[in-house]
C-alpha cells in the first residue's frame, strides 16, 4: 500500500469534481488531503480520509504569503513522508511540486485550465518561469484539453512525454441523469459560476439586456457574485431580466428546469457546468475556446459564439429562444450522447490512475 498525499487549494473542488478517483485510489493506497479546510473536510474524513488543514490564499500575489505556503509544504511532505504526490491548481502545481523536487518525492500534477496569469504578459512570463523550475522533475502533467497541454509544450514547460490529456475531470452521467426536457412558458437560460469578468458576465448582461426588450425569457444565475456585479444584479432583478439564487450545493434542480446552460468565458480547463448541463439533456450556448468548444457540437448540441462578443452571444440566445421545443430537446439528446461516449467519469478515472502508474 502506497501513501499518497493529494494537495489542493479547494476542498469543494476536488469533492464535486474528483472525489470519484480519491474513492478508487483509496481502495489500494493510504490517502491524505491537505487544503483549506472551508467546508468539505468533513466529507472526505466520512470517508476515512485524514485531512490537514493548509492556509492558502488563491488570489493573493503577496511572495511572503506565498514563501510561507512553500514551507508549510515542505513540513507537511517532510512528515508524512508519502510515496507521492498529486497536485491540483497554480500554486499548489508549483510550490508544492519544488518541494518535492528538494525531497525527492515523485509528484504529478493537474493543470486544470491556464487561469487569469496567463493572460496578462508580464504575469504569464513569471509564472512561466515557476512552472519550469517546478516541473522539472515531475513525473506527468494530466490537462484537461489539449490547447492547455500545446501551451506547455510551447513555452518548454514540459514535453510531450510528460504529458497526459484527460477529457476534464468527465461527468458522472448516473448523478447528472438525463432529465425530460421541460415545458416552459418562457425560455430559461441558465448561468452557472461565479459572476467574474473572466466569465464572459459582461458580455452576458449586454446581450441579455439588449434580447430583453426583444423576447421574453429569463435568465437563471447560481452562483457567487463579486461585489463589482452585485448592483447590476440587483437592476436585472427589478427588471425581471435575471432571477438569481446565490450559492448553491446541488444544482441539478437548476439545470432540470433550464431550457439552455450558458457560458460566455474566456478561459477553461475544461468547463464541468458545460459537461453538467449537456448529462441533464440540455443544450448548450459557449464561446468557441479550448475546455467549452470541445463539449459542444455546434449547431447540434449548442452553439458556439466568439469570446468577449456580446453580439454573438446575443445572436445565439436569439436563434435558441427561435427554436421549437423539439429541435432544442434534440439538442439536449445529442449533447447526453456526448458525454456518455466521450466524457464518462469511469473512462478518466482509468486513464487517470493509469497515468499514476497504479
Amino acid at each position: 500500500m502506497k501513501k499518497i498525499v493529494i494537495i489542493t487549494n479547494h476542498s469543494y473542488m476536488l469533492w464535486r469534481f474528483h472525489k470519484e478517483l480519491i474513492m478508487k485510489l483509496q481502495e489500494d493506497n493510504e490517502i491524505v488531503i491537505a487544503f483549506p479546510f472551508v467546508g468539505h473536510e468533513k466529507d472526505f474524513k466520512d470517508l476515512g480520509i485524514r485531512c490537514i488543514e493548509t492556509k492558502l490564499d488563491r488570489r493573493s500575489l503577496n511572495p511572503v504569503n506565498d514563501l510561507k505556503l512553500k514551507r508549510s509544504y515542505e513540513r507537511i511532505l517532510r512528515k508524512e513522508r508519502p510515496d507521492m504526490v498529486i497536485t491540483y491548481s497554480i500554486k499548489c502545481n508549483i510550490y508544492a511540486g519544488l518541494v518535492c523536487r528538494k525531497l525527492k518525492i515523485p509528484y504529478y500534477a493537474n493543470v486544470q485550465g491556464l487561469g487569469t496569469p496567463f493572460q496578462k504578459p508580464v504575469l504569464s512570463q513569471l509564472v512561466t518561469e515557476m512552472y519550469r523550475k517546478a516541473m522539472k522533475d515531475v513525473e506527468i502533467v494530466f490537462f484537461e484539453n489539449e490547447a492547455n497541454a500545446a501551451m506547455f509544450r510551447k513555452k518548454k514547460i514540459i514535453p510531450a512525454a510528460r504529458q497526459i490529456v484527460l477529457q476534464g475531470a468527465g461527468i458522472n452521467t448516473d448523478y447528472y441523469k438525463k432529465q425530460p426536457y421541460p415545458q416552459n412558458e418562457r425560455t430559461h437560460f441558465l448561468y452557472v459560476g461565479r459572476l467574474m469578468k473572466e466569465k464572459g458576465i459582461d458580455e452576458l448582461f449586454e446581450a441579455a439586456k439588449r434580447l430583453r426588450r426583444e423576447e421574453d425569457f429569463i435568465l437563471d444565475i447560481v452562483g457567487f457574485f463579486e461585489e463589482s456585479y452585485k448592483e447590476e444584479v440587483r437592476e436585472m432583478e427589478i427588471a425581471r431580466i435575471v432571477n438569481f439564487y446565490g450559492f448553491q450545493q446541488d444544482p441539478r434542480p437548476y439545470y432540470k428546469k433550464a431550457d439552455c446552460v450558458i457560458l460566455p468565458s474566456y478561459h477553461e480547463g475544461m468547463s464541468n457546468v458545460l459537461l453538467e448541463g449537456a448529462s441533464m439533456g440540455r443544450p448548450l450556448i459557449t464561446t468557441d475556446i479550448p475546455g467549452c468548444r470541445e463539449a459542444v457540437i455546434d449547431k447540434e448540441s449548442g452553439y458556439l459564439v466568439q469570446p468577449k462578443d456580446s453580439e454573438s452571444a446575443y445572436q445565439a440566445m436569439k436563434r435558441f429562444i427561435k427554436l421549437p421545443t423539439d429541435q432544442r430537446e434534440q439538442m439536449g439528446l445529442r449533447g447526453r450522447e456526448l458525454m456518455e461516449q466521450r466524457f464518462n467519469k469511469h473512462n478518466v478515472v482509468e486513464n487517470t490512475i493509469k497515468g499514476l502508474d497504479l
